[in-house]
């Protein structure tokens, strides 16, 4: 199977990055300019409000919307008394029985610091936590917690051992806990270490501008997107990293001589007349992903519908027409949608609760199979997910982190016209709306004339299915009714203006 990474900077107004398997599109990030990520940035906040409610408190930390930030994310140092030791084992957080209310452990004024986990999405701010991260190639560092840790995607029990031996051999900083990171399989003492030496270099500084700035302030700011992207995802799998930048080329190769200079052979840079992604084929599945439709290779098809909170997924027959029995059928398209799904989550960043509704199956054995599928395949993706069992209806249900709004989210605005929900009053609908106002302002003594703009299609409905109506309520009212076609009004938009003798506006 191979596996290449395509970078694609050259437009300079966008950074694409798409890992593809064999030629099909598996991973897709983007980051503009304008749009940066703050997500992993670490700032010194200042609380601007407590909220015992929702055991929550909201901070300013500079970028103009509060972030959120909930007691479960509020490390004990904040809320221990002097003396006692405020430290947590890395995995083992204090339960929420364990923890004092919000409004005991901080105040409106007080300083924090703090770190984006995810992105505000809407009206909504971004969400903060106070366990803090600082993330190499090889290891993670978490200040102010104990333990060591070895990532469980490791799974072979000896590689896990050996990790843990290093880890005891190396020199660790005090007050501080770690993780090995998957990338940390098979790499040797001194590639950790050199990695502890980075990370710890790094905290020291961030604690330096602890105490020299005043809050809100920016402690510690994210690499971009290209290094985040070396240092999170790429892996011995990856056979070639090809960039149509050569800046961005040398970037690569600068910081794998750091940490990997194995691997700068596989950078490659692309300088043909034909742009990356059109090379490779895959512009056109990049638009696939913002399609309301997915259709199956079988001829099935999944609809996904997303909202602020909460993801739809429904899978349809659609196009499928061999000749089986009615349950064979249902779980030859389960079990290709189970696999689309996962890749459709991870291409289109979805997030929140997730609800897939799968073809209903009979059998409880062959829902079982639907749901180890759905299993396996989520098992690549980098996101915390948590799923339930499938029900009998055929529906899974299960939660995704959400680290940044979605793609589509991210890309899109909602339609002026529909509001976001893809459909529009009918012209006979807001007819019959606008009758009503007709009626309301024609029943006043001191209007003697009433002036209407509506969209074109409105007015033309009006002027010929309810022209009768209307001349019937100018002679019975003794009014003039005037309607004015505007193609700069939309579906649902009218606007009624009534004058008296003298031409004078009558607020109705």
């Amino acid at each position: 199977m191979a596996i290449e990474m395509l970078i694609n900077v050259a437009e300079a107004e966008e950074c694409r990055i798409a890992v593809i398997e064999d030629g099909s599109l598996e991973e897709l990030y983007i980051e503009r300019p304008s749009v940066v990520s703050h997500v992993g940035n670490i700032y010194k906040g200042r609380i601007v409000n407590v909220e015992p409610a929702i055991q929550a408190a909201f901070l300013d930390f500079g970028l103009g919307k509060n972030g959120f930030l909930h007691i479960s994310d509020l490390h004990p140092r904040y809320f221990m008394r002097k003396g006692q030791d405020y430290t947590e084992n890395i995995g083992k957080r204090k339960s929420l029985r364990e923890r004092p209310p919000i409004q005991q452990c901080l105040k409106r004024g007080q300083d924090l610091i703090v770190q984006v986990t995810k992105e505000g999405i809407n009206t909504k701010g971004p969400t903060l936590s106070t366990y803090l991260s600082l993330p190499g190639k090889y290891l993670v560092m978490m200040p102010w917690m104990h333990n060591l840790g070895v990532s469980q995607k490791i799974e072979d029990e000896q590689e896990r051992i050996r990790l843990r031996t290093i880890l005891d051999e190396v020199h660790l900083p005090e007050k501080a806990g770690f993780i090995l990171r998957t990338a940390s399989a098979g790499c040797s003492k001194k590639d950790i270490q050199k990695d502890m030496d980075y990370i710890d270099r790094l905290w020291n500084a961030i604690q330096k501008r602890i105490d020299n700035v005043q809050s809100p302030a920016e402690l510690y700011r994210e690499s971009d997107l290209v290094i985040r992207t070396m240092r999170d995802i790429f892996n011995s799998d990856i056979s070639r990293i090809i960039c149509d930048s050569e800046v961005v080329c040398r970037k690569i190769r600068d910081f794998l001589s750091i940490v990997q200079p194995r691997m700068i052979k596989r950078v490659t840079y692309h300088d043909g007349k034909i742009p990356l992604f059109n090379k490779y084929r895959i512009e056109e599945e990049i638009r696939k992903i913002h399609s309301r439709t997915v259709e199956l290779k079988n001829g099935g098809s999944i609809v996904i519908e997303q909202t602020e909170a909460l993801v739809a997924i429904d899978v349809n027959s659609g196009k499928y027409t061999k000749h089986e029995n009615a349950e064979q059928t249902a779980l030859r398209i389960n079990i290709e949608a189970a696999k689309e799904i996962t890749r459709q989550l991870k291409l289109r960043d979805l997030g929140g609760l997730i609800i897939c509704d799968f073809i209903d199956m009979r059998d409880s054995k062959n829902r079982r199979e639907v749901e180890k599928t759905f299993r396996n395949a989520l098992g690549s993706d980098r996101a915390r997910s948590r799923i339930l069992r499938i029900s009998a209806f055929g529906i899974i249900e299960m939660t995704r982190q959400r680290v940044r709004p979605s793609l589509q989210l991210s890309n899109y605005l909602k339609c002026t016209y529909c509001g976001g929900s893809g459909m529009i009053q009918s012209p006979e609908s807001a007819a019959i709306e606008i009758m009503r106002a007709l009626n309301m302002a024609a029943a006043r003594n001191e209007v003697k004339k009433i002036v209407l703009t509506a969209p074109p299609a409105v007015a033309d409905f009006l002027l010929n299915q309810r022209r009768f109506i209307i001349s019937k309520i100018e002679t019975g009212e003794q009014k003039q009714i005037i309607i004015r076609p505007d193609a700069s009004c939309w579906a649902e938009q009218y606007n009624v203006v009534c004058y008296d003798e003298r031409e004078g506006i009558v607020k109705i």
